[in-house]
């Protein structure tokens, strides 16, 4: 399969080319600057220079695949909604190419339930979900489905770590570094669903070659890590103390990332990992942190 993958040069894209490429499958990357190309070839894959505002080189690009893998997302979060409704214009526009051929499409998306419950796979976007940015793509994606296209969703949790990781979890070990304290909201009780990088490409490339249309997927390998845990390892890992922060303090403590760091999201892959024989193998969260990788300074 030739597929084409947006967000090719990124910290799961990058993983998701070379999943594919191992597995015989040729890839075309999305790159948008001379910086992403070189890694996208050094990876083995063809470049097709553009970005998710260029929509006309997303649709040259789906048009010449067998399948797209859908990654790339503009990350501001200034405007999300902004960002949102770029990626919902890039599906579209990939859409429109695909609408009848029968070809996969894998959009990424967040776990779009609302917070404090085990989401699943079968239940829908929630307009409480901190991903809410994404409802519309979702929707749009599921769409196509009913128009010919194998389109499915894959929702990512809060943390995708390994080697590279540069979300929120390094997030909060930058400012545990800057203050000389590792804080967690409360009593850290709530839950952050966690996934290997790799496993998450793996299953990238299993929906591409197996899983039916219209169907959303789970890629958790961690169902629910308590945040206190999170915070703790945090401080062994730079050895300093942990301290509890007042909900009401959250915003003043961790700037935007207040909100990220008290909400609860936990998450099942349980349907996903029946559908197409999923397992994730990597390490899981606290052992990928402990092992040390993390808390080296760039």
């Amino acid at each position: 399969m030739r597929v084409f993958v947006t967000g090719a040069s990124g910290f799961i894209g990058s993983a998701v080319t070379r999943e594919l490429l191992a597995a015989g499958h040729e890839v075309l990357g999305l790159a948008r600057s001379d910086r992403s190309a070189e890694a996208v070839k050094a990876a083995g894959a063809e470049v097709h220079r553009g970005d998710l505002n260029d929509l006309d080189s997303l649709r040259r690009g789906a048009e010449a695949a067998d399948g797209v893998a859908h990654l790339a997302f503009i990350h501001d979060f200034t405007n999300l909604t902004v960002s949102g409704e770029a990626d919902l214009r890039a599906i579209e526009a990939m859409g429109e190419v695909l609408d009848g051929t029968g070809k996969p499409l894998v959009v990424t998306s967040g776990l779009l339930t609302a917070p404090g419950q085990v989401a699943t796979e079968d239940q829908p976007a929630d307009p409480a979900s901190p991903a809410k940015h994404r409802h519309a793509s979702e929707f749009a994606t599921l769409a196509l489905a009913e128009r010919g296209v194998r389109a499915s969703v894959l929702r990512l949790p809060p943390s995708v770590h390994g080697e590279g990781d540069y979300g929120f979890v390094p997030m909060f070990i930058d400012a545990a570094r800057e203050k000389g304290v590792s804080a967690m909201v409360g009593d850290g009780s709530n839950q952050w669903a966690a996934v290997h990088r790799l496993d998450a490409a793996r299953l990238f490339r299993l929906t591409l070659e197996a899983a039916p249309a219209g169907v959303r997927l789970h890629a958790i390998g961690d169902e629910g890590v308590p945040f206190h845990e999170i915070a703790q390892t945090i401080g062994r890992g730079l050895g300093v103390p942990v301290v509890n922060v007042a909900p009401e303090k959250a915003t003043d403590r961790f700037g935007w990332l207040g909100r990220f760091a008290s909400v609860d999201m936990r998450a099942s892959a349980a349907l996903t990992r029946k559908l197409l024989d999923w397992r994730p193998e990597q390490p899981a969260l606290i052992p990928d942190l402990e092992a040390g990788h993390y808390f080296r300074k760039a």
